[in-house]
């Protein structure tokens, strides 16, 4: 048994011929938001601490469909969602449609741990982050100009956009991704310490020309954002098959009910996803770790106590 970490950037259809100065950066705040959390590992921070630091880092990276790099709405707003789990109490927090929260994670856990609730969505969320005093900005910090254009094509194609893909007239439809970048994608990080300890940390800015008001699966404890004594789970990907798989939490039930091992739990259940829509990445609490994916590719990366270490983008295939 000994630590190990694990963080996502987002799943989809990654096209092998993204460009340059669009994968790279990406690439670079993976490596460098991993270095991050094996540093708090090795320093004895607590797994929820853990998440929570290496989220919020994601979450300040443009190029990623998480707070500074949310998408837009159809309205062209941003509503951010989020969700931390403690695995070994089942503690948990979750928020979202918040349009002025710099770090929604960081919100969520003050929802676990300031509130009798779990979950606080829209001027909710948005009166309690003024009441704690978390850093709040003008909604324009989080509206850049690659997500203008962006639901400016989405809108042009009277489409809704998912991570990593063309757009697409319904969520449930199969498009061949062609030249570009597609999106930018949802974030997450999962981490057990030595003794065991779980958690799992999500964040995401949902679709491009989303309706106002939708909830995806990065919220939804179970749904996208799991962690119990067996495991900590974070998916990406089409947020409403990851809600109808509940497949954070039948990666845990498989361990808890049936005794598969982790990577068997996680790949019997992302197999099982409708193809091209999911992916995750998640720690046992002996220290296992496991990515598994059913789409062309994951921004992922992994490091473990004994030396391990992993950096990916496509589908079977590590970085250099």
């Amino acid at each position: 048994m000994g630590w190990a970490i694990a963080l996502h950037g987002g799943a989809g259809n990654i096209p092998r011929s993204l460009p340059l100065e669009r994968g790279k950066p990406r690439e670079a705040a993976i490596r460098h938001c991993l270095q991050i959390g094996v540093d708090a590992l090795k320093a004895h921070q607590s797994p929820l601490d853990v998440v929570e630091l290496v989220v919020r880092e994601l979450e300040n990276h443009p190029n990623f469909n998480a707070g500074r790099g949310s998408v837009l709405t159809s309205h062209g707003t941003v509503e951010m969602e989020a969700c931390i789990m403690d695995g070994n109490t089942k503690r948990c927090g979750a928020v979202s449609g918040l349009t002025t929260v710099k770090n929604a994670i960081s919100l969520a856990r003050l929802v676990m741990e300031k509130t009798p609730h779990i979950y606080l969505a829209f001027d909710g969320a948005e009166a309690f982050a003024r009441e704690q005093g978390v850093e709040m900005l003008d909604p324009t910090h989080f509206i850049t100009p690659e997500n203008i254009e962006r639901l400016k094509q989405a809108k042009e194609a009277n489409r809704v956009q998912l991570d990593y893909t063309q757009p697409i007239k319904n969520v449930g439809d199969e498009i061949p991704v062609s030249e570009g970048d597609g999106q930018i994608g949802t974030v997450g990080c999962v981490a057990v310490d030595g003794h065991g300890n779980l958690a799992t940390a999500t964040s995401t800015g949902g679709f491009v020309n989303k309706m106002v008001g939708r909830i995806g699966d990065t919220p939804i404890v179970g749904a996208g954002t799991y962690a119990n004594k067996f495991c900590a789970v974070s998916a990406t990907g089409k947020g409403e098959a990851i809600i109808r798989g509940t497949i954070a939490r039948d990666v845990a039930a498989l361990m808890e009910y049936k005794g598969l091992s982790l990577k068997d739990a996680a790949k019997y259940v992302v197999e099982g996803a409708p193809s091209g829509t999911t992916g995750l990445i998640a720690v046992s609490a002996k220290g296992e770790v496991t990515m598994p994916l059913n789409t062309t590719g994951m921004y992922r990366a992994c490091a473990t106590e004994d030396g391990y270490t992993e950096v990916a983008i496509w589908a079977g295939e590590t970085c250099d």
